[in-house]
């Protein structure tokens, strides 16, 4: 994919976001149809993943698509209400399904997961 895309979102806009979309869930490892593509504009995309964010370790995850932003993280509320924007992938709207795969899962790290600094001992 190119970073711009110019999408009419007809029947083959749509195909193609599908695609993409469907690719970017492969390189998260993503098994099930776990995707929503909402065609009012602007043109936006839902996709559930697997995991929770270390702030919010009881909240279900969702990373957030739009034709004019791109990705963005998010997190459900308990009451149903729109869901929590927690992270902004940045200005590109169609970065390669690898580079948000990455991303995601750097979102999803444990806070702790850096291995401790070993001194050496003397």
């Amino acid at each position: 994919m190119t970073n711009v895309m110019e999408l009419d979102f007809d029947d083959s806009g749509l195909r193609d976001l599908r695609a993409y979309v469907r690719q970017v869930g492969a390189a998260l490892g993503l098994r099930c149809d776990c995707a929503c593509v909402l065609t009012e504009r602007p043109v936006s995309v839902y996709l559930a993943v697997d995991g929770h964010l270390p702030r919010y370790p009881d909240r279900d995850v969702a990373l957030l698509w739009d034709e004019n932003s791109g990705w963005s993280a998010a997190v459900e509320t308990y009451s149903g209400e729109d869901l929590i924007v927690v992270a902004d992938m940045g200005p590109e709207v169609w970065p390669v399904p690898g580079r948000v795969a990455a991303w995601a899962t750097r979102l999803l790290e444990p806070a702790d997961s850096t291995p401790p600094r070993r001194v050496p001992v003397r």
